[in-house]
């Protein structure tokens, strides 16, 4: 029972903190399934209720069967309370993204049902490693390369420095049978193509501990992320309440690394969608301070628009006004 104890001491931290409920997203592969076993045996010694999720897309044909074999599998490692939850995938930017966004949807009506004290995912190293990889693929900047956090408000990831083989072994020890997702094999997936052809290359070419060595560089590059992001953010408060905007004089004394961050946040509070913003919208923005010959306004996402006035930056929003700050 080895794996099994390495996923116990992983998750329990998590549960200790924990005063009466916790929740889990489960979608009957090796990894959701290992990580509800190891959640249920540190709950039940805690006497802390389990709540699993169980989210059917509608993707594949009888998806229905796997979401019941899920939870007959959740069964047998002793979590009682299964929810299945039965999604609409409106496709609009890829299968991937499209169910993901009805899955978090999911995972919220349940928290706002039960009010669970943490949300846990199972995502492993070799995601993470994978995550990074992509992240450098596209030409992405720190914070995607800083890969998924181990806690972002609910959601708690407490498997990522533990590698897939690792909650394969758990499965093998508690008499688990996963679903094996046909998507997982499926090449038309980039990410499919990460882990069947890159990654394996890489370990045989460069030797072995590429997933690990990924895995650390997007830890230390959270806590880079984290560092920049603290002095925006220190900085935006020194300024809040300046409803003209930003002096470019000021401006021009940040690092850039920490200016983009500010010109973002400034750009989301006027308006602009989350995750709407890339590279491309923010050069021009970050031109108006650094390399300005007389540009004019910049367009951006949601009706917001940035110009550059009388040694200011002002961040207007869909009305008119100013960003609010």
């Amino acid at each position: 029972m080895k794996a099994t104890l390495e996923l116990r001491q992983a998750v329990r931290p998590w549960i200790i903190k924990a005063n009466a409920r916790v929740a889990i997203g489960v979608s009957g592969g090796a990894d959701s399934l290992a990580l509800a076993a190891a959640i249920a045996l540190e709950a039940r010694a805690a006497s802390v209720e389990v709540i699993a999720v169980v989210v059917d897309h509608g993707l594949q044909e009888n998806s229905e069967l796997v979401a019941d074999q899920a939870m007959q599998q959740l069964h047998n490692v002793g979590v009682t309370q299964v929810i299945i939850k039965r999604v609409q995938v409106e496709i609009s930017d890829g299968v991937e993204a499209s169910a993901r966004r009805a899955r978090y949807q999911a995972f919220e009506e349940v928290m706002a049902q039960f009010s669970p004290e943490f949300f846990f995912l199972a995502h492993t190293l070799n995601d993470q490693a994978e995550t990074v990889l992509l992240g450098l693929a596209r030409g992405s900047g720190s914070k995607s390369l800083a890969g998924m956090q181990e806690v972002n408000g609910m959601y708690v990831r407490p498997l990522l420095a533990i590698d897939r083989a690792t909650t394969e072994a758990v499965c093998a020890e508690q008499g688990l049978t996963p679903w094996q997702d046909p998507h997982n094999d499926d090449p038309s997936y980039t990410r499919v193509r990460v882990r069947k052809e890159i990654l394996p290359l890489m370990e045989r070419l460069l030797g072995p501990g590429v997933t690990e060595a990924l895995g650390r560089t997007a830890e230390i590059l959270r806590e880079d992320v984290a560092a920049l992001e603290e002095y925006a953010r220190e900085f935006i408060a020194a300024h809040r309440g300046e409803s003209d905007g930003y002096l470019i004089h000021d401006l021009l004394k940040l690092p850039k690394a920490v200016r983009i961050r500010v010109l973002r946040e400034a750009i989301f509070e006027a308006g602009a969608p989350a995750g709407s913003l890339s590279a491309a919208h923010l050069a021009p923005v970050e031109a108006l301070v650094t390399d300005w010959h007389g540009q004019g306004v910049v367009s951006l996402p949601g009706g917001v628009k940035v110009e550059r006035i009388s040694g200011r930056l002002s961040v207007l929003n869909p009305l008119g006004g100013t960003a609010p700050r």
